[in-house]
């Protein structure tokens, strides 16, 4: 595997890592990732199949749920991906390949959407306010794991049929469960760098406004008492944190910066020494990648849909003012700039992190860094 040539490269040249013990088995996941997946789906399948049976109602919205329908139509999806799992780890070329294929590009996208809201619930969670529902966390949790196993066992059957290590995506002979090589660390490009800068710089408006509303301020036509009063049912956390100027939501917002700028910067591949004892050693690649996707994917989309609203509201409103009892359909826009910015600006810094920090098998891998 060569470094891509934007990119800046860092430190030491690649050189194989010394994984031992429990990581012998995480060394040949393309072999028990689909079986872990078709395991996943029956799972699934069981769980909605109860609740329908049972009665038990699983929102998708705060005041709607799944008609009974929906969650069989789910249940179908999850057996049908769990055979394509199994097959997938079998058949290599002809009518079954493609089925295969047809399958997973059907059904992993249902899945990868029903992780929306991951990041909500979790700032919820934090904040001390809570669950909305705990079978609708229970889903959510399931879609998460769901998720990422099929993409998994879809990129690992995508790289088999193509001739290349299902691991690591280089084509090479010997091993393939061996110890990695992983590349040194670097800096995004200056295409994707600026990409993440404009989607941090989305959550300024919005950030300031609710700044100025939370240290006592008027903007936008809302005074600060109107704004307290919209946020009176907030957790314990969230009105301490207020007191002292600091909104809740924003605060989380700044720690997606965090994020984000750990996926352009070395520092995200190692860890840095104000990390103290973990200075000096290498990130584990999903860290950041986990949580940068589900939030990225939930962001981005939240926050298109506000852009919409938004721009449709004052393209009908036109020059009346907002009622006060209700929020400006510009503090509306604000925040979906904030939520989409932020939601791309992870996705695009992702990919980059995920293309930059790929490690090959050392078997595979060029005695010196390109």
């Amino acid at each position: 595997m060569t470094v891509p040539a934007h990119s800046r490269t860092l430190g030491d040249p690649r050189s194989p890592s010394r994984d031992s013990g429990w990581t012998a088995h995480w060394r040949r996941w393309p072999s028990w990732v689909p079986h872990a997946a078709a395991v996943w789906g029956v799972l699934y399948a069981a769980v909605q199949v109860t609740w329908v049976m049972t009665g038990t109602a699983l929102p998708v919205t705060m005041h709607h749920s799944f008609p009974p329908a929906a969650q069989l139509a789910l249940a179908g999806l999850a057996v049908l991906a769990a055979g394509a799992c199994l097959a997938g780890s079998r058949v290599r070329s002809g009518a079954g390949r493609t089925a295969v294929e047809v399958a997973l590009i059907v059904v992993t996208p249902v899945f990868v959407l029903g992780t929306f809201g991951a990041p909500i619930e979790f700032v919820s969670l934090i904040s001390g306010a809570g669950t909305n529902s705990g079978v609708g966390l229970a889903h959510m949790l399931l879609n998460i794991a769901g998720a990422g196993l099929l993409v998994a066992t879809g990129l690992s059957f995508r790289r088999r049929l193509r001739g290349r290590c299902p691991r690591c995506g280089q084509a090479h002979s010997g091993r393939t469960d061996g110890p990695l090589a992983h590349p040194a660390a670097s800096t995004a490009s200056a295409r994707t760098r600026v990409a993440v800068y404009a989607g941090m710089s989305g959550i300024l408006p919005w950030a300031a406004t609710k700044t100025i509303w939370t240290l006592g301020g008027d903007a936008l036509g809302i005074t600060a008492q109107e704004w307290h009063e919209l946020n009176a049912v907030g957790s314990g956390v969230m009105k301490a944190l207020a007191s002292v100027g600091i909104d809740f939501t924003v605060l989380m917002a700044l720690l997606a910066w965090f994020l984000m700028l750990g996926l352009v910067y070395p520092w995200g591949q190692v860890f840095p020494r104000w990390t103290l004892f973990l200075s000096g050693r290498r990130v584990p690649r999903l860290l950041p990648l986990i949580p940068a996707w589900l939030t990225g994917v939930t962001l981005a989309l939240y926050g298109t849909g506000l852009i919409v609203i938004a721009s449709v509201l004052l393209v009908g409103a036109g020059s009346e003012p907002s009622p006060p009892s209700t929020l400006s359909p510009w503090m509306t826009e604000f925040g979906g700039l904030a939520f989409a910015g932020l939601g791309i600006g992870l996705l695009v810094g992702a990919r980059s992190y995920a293309a930059r920090t790929r490690p090959v098998c050392a078997v595979g891998a060029p005695t010196a860094a390109a």
